[in-house]
Parts: C-alpha cells; sequence; structure tokens
C-alpha cells in the first residue's frame, strides 16, 4: 500500500524540506500543476525520478492565466485524488499552497517575456503567458529545485518559461517531456474531461490532420498551403473553430524560413466550449 504523500503548503516549509535534503547531497526535482492529474503528469514525475533523488510536486490551479471569461471556476480540482497518484509515481512531497500564500495583499509584480509568447497562444489569449511567467518564476524561486520537468504539449508554454529561467539567471534546469498521448493520438490534457463522449471520438482528429499536414509538407506542399487544408480538416471533421494551425521555427515560433531547420506545427481548435491544443515536431 502506497503510504500518504507529505503536503506542504508554505513556502517556508517548502525551503526547509528541500533544505534538509540539499544538505544531505540529494538532488532535486521539480514539477509544477495545477491538478486534475494523468498519466501525462505522472510522466514527469517519472522523468524527475530518473533525473534526481528527491521529487516535489505543486498543486496550484493559478488564477493569473485565467481570463474572467474562461473556465477558472469550473477548473477539475481533486487534491487527495492527486496526492495519491503522485504517491504512486514515486513523488517525494506535494507543494499545494493556498492563494493568498501565493498572491499575498499587496502583490503587485508580474513577469512578462515577449518575443516568443507574443504568436499563436499570446494573440487568442494575451493575459495567458503573463500569468504562467509570474507564477512558474514563483515556484521556481520558492522550491529552487535543481531541475524542473514541463510537458511538450505546452509547446510555446515550456519556450517561455525556457527563457524566463535564462533572462532571470534562475538556477534551475528547465526539461521538456514527450507528450503523453491517448491510443487514438488525442494529448493528454486535464481539459479533456470536458469533452462529450461525441466530441471525444472527434478530438483524436486534431493529431491526425497534424500529422497530415506533415506529410503534404513533405510531398512539396507549401507551409501556408498545409496549414489551411489542415483547418478545412479540422472544421470538416466537426471542429467548432480553429484559432490556428501553423508551421513555426522550433526555437522562436517566427515564421519558418528554411525546411531545414527544426520546426513544429502546433495548433488550437475548439470542440463545442471545449479548447484543444496540440503540436508535432516536423
Amino acid at each position: 500500500m502506497t503510504s500518504p504523500l507529505p503536503v506542504v503548503r508554505s513556502t517556508l516549509a517548502l525551503r526547509q524540506q528541500v533544505a534538509a535534503w540539499r544538505a544531505a547531497g540529494l538532488s532535486i526535482g521539480f514539477v509544477p500543476t495545477m491538478g486534475a492529474l494523468h498519466e501525462g503528469h505522472l510522466s514527469l514525475v517519472c522523468a524527475a525520478k530518473e533525473r534526481c533523488q528527491r521529487v516535489v510536486a505543486s498543486l496550484f490551479v493559478n488564477p493569473r492565466q485565467f481570463a474572467p471569461h474562461e473556465d477558472f471556476e469550473r477548473y477539475p480540482r481533486d487534491e487527495a485524488g492527486d496526492s495519491a497518484l503522485l504517491a504512486s509515481a514515486g513523488c517525494d512531497l506535494l507543494y499545494a499552497p493556498e492563494r493568498a500564500a501565493m498572491y499575498p495583499d499587496g502583490f503587485a509584480t508580474n513577469v512578462i517575456v515577449a518575443d516568443v509568447s507574443a504568436p499563436l497562444e499570446g494573440e487568442f489569449r494575451p493575459h495567458f503567458f503573463g500569468g504562467v511567467a509570474t507564477v512558474v518564476t514563483k515556484l521556481l524561486m520558492q522550491a529552487l529545485p535543481d531541475t524542473a520537468f514541463f510537458g511538450e504539449k505546452d509547446y510555446q508554454q515550456l519556450l517561455v518559461i525556457k527563457r524566463l529561467a535564462r533572462d532571470l539567471d534562475i538556477p534551475v534546469e528547465i526539461v521538456g517531456c514527450p507528450t503523453i498521448r491517448e491510443a487514438d493520438g488525442l494529448a493528454m490534457s486535464s481539459r479533456n474531461a470536458y469533452l462529450s463522449a461525441d466530441e471525444r471520438r472527434i478530438a483524436a482528429r486534431l493529431n491526425m490532420v497534424l500529422h497530415d499536414a506533415i506529410k503534404a509538407m513533405r510531398a512539396g506542399a507549401a507551409a501556408e498551403a498545409a496549414e489551411r487544408e489542415a483547418e478545412s480538416h479540422l472544421i470538416a471533421a466537426g471542429f467548432s473553430g480553429v484559432d490556428y494551425v501553423a508551421v513555426r521555427d522550433a526555437a522562436t515560433l517566427g515564421p519558418l524560413r528554411d525546411l531545414n531547420t527544426p520546426a513544429r506545427i502546433l495548433a488550437a481548435a475548439w470542440l463545442g466550449k471545449t479548447r484543444l491544443i496540440d503540436n508535432i515536431a516536423l
């Protein structure tokens, strides 16, 4: 039987435990989450266990990355279930701060990462990366692990976090881990729980359409033509809207100038009230 996972809720308690491990010569990995955990999150814990001797996961539904019309209030929350899953994956400590601990009265600082945050998600959710960059900066500084692990499913977010850690001289290695998918190719996401049975069947087409776009480009299609074709296929498949399908430079998310450089195709599309994102390396 898996032992209950220790939980701390204050920065002081977190730092005391991390300091004790570090004094014992142990390396520390960190996995930030918003809860509603699935196998994708647990794969990050496993990656951290492979690299580090102790693993801390955080659970905090960050209000600053939700716009007023988005799903902050209904975002799934299950601390007890999440804690059990983390314990089963070998996590050593859960950091679950209250909102007041993260954003106390008078909090007035925002972290803004320019350039890489501007396109794609930055165009459709302009509030998002400021909220992400601020909370991740706080979490990294609170825990000061050796290494922090993030999924490539949120690829633009991963680039933003790498940039802020570099620019702010935060002494934490940022590691991106492969997207974990369902058997039909749908990228695992906490928001998949919002999908109806019919929407869930349609959702698998997102990954398939991106693969088809890559095949078309390898056969000689221009990136712009492949993007347009992918958008039309998503609408035909039953998606209610497409925010973007974009082939971009993998390092900058700027326009792809040379097919010989690393690239990604990224997409965001709607099924009813649920917004799904995905990306694949070319």
